[in-house]
């Protein structure tokens, strides 16, 4: 007979086995990869339209859309994260790659810094809202945040051909 904990292992291990499978973008890459990548290309969408509310004067529709995604890709990061651990960190992704490894490792870093600056900017614009909007700041820090947006959506992408196209 299974005890307790060996069934809630059962359905742990269940629950998430479907984060290691075979992704659905056609590449080497597990479902996980697959779907934060492709929420990674979407963001900068998303960050624009929450910018198109502002832009039309609908302050409290941009500022619950910007904490709301905000939130979520903090959410994804932390699903990334995880999955990364599980499966071994970025040398385990790169044996099926024909790329360099140190070529791959230096995007790496460059993704890695542009996402924590985008992140604390953006976490900044957020957080200090009120207080950039009094010092007429807000506008600029949000143009960082986004064009940190981009960038990061951008090398993110880099990065997931690097491991798992060529």
């Amino acid at each position: 007979m299974l005890m307790y904990k060996e069934i809630s292992e059962i359905k742990m291990h269940s629950q998430i086995t479907y984060m290691f499978g075979e992704g659905f973008l056609g590449t080497r890459a597990p479902f996980f990869m697959d779907l934060v990548t492709l929420i990674v290309a979407f963001l900068p969408f998303l960050v624009a339209g929450a910018i198109s509310f502002a832009r039309n004067k609908h302050y409290k529709i941009h500022s619950y859309l910007q904490i709301f995604i905000f939130a979520f890709s903090v959410i994804v990061l932390f699903y990334f994260e995880y999955g990364v651990r599980v499966v071994g960190g970025f040398d385990s992704f790169m044996k099926e790659s024909h790329v360099s490894h140190d070529y791959a490792m230096f995007v790496l870093i460059f993704h890695i810094a542009i996402s924590l600056v985008t992140i604390i900017i953006w976490a900044i614009a957020i957080f200090m809202a009120k207080k950039l909007l009094q010092l007429g700041k807000h506008r600029i820090v949000g143009l960082f945040t986004f064009a940190g947006v981009v960038l990061t959506s951008l090398t993110g992408i880099w990065v997931y051909f690097l491991m798992f196209v060529y």
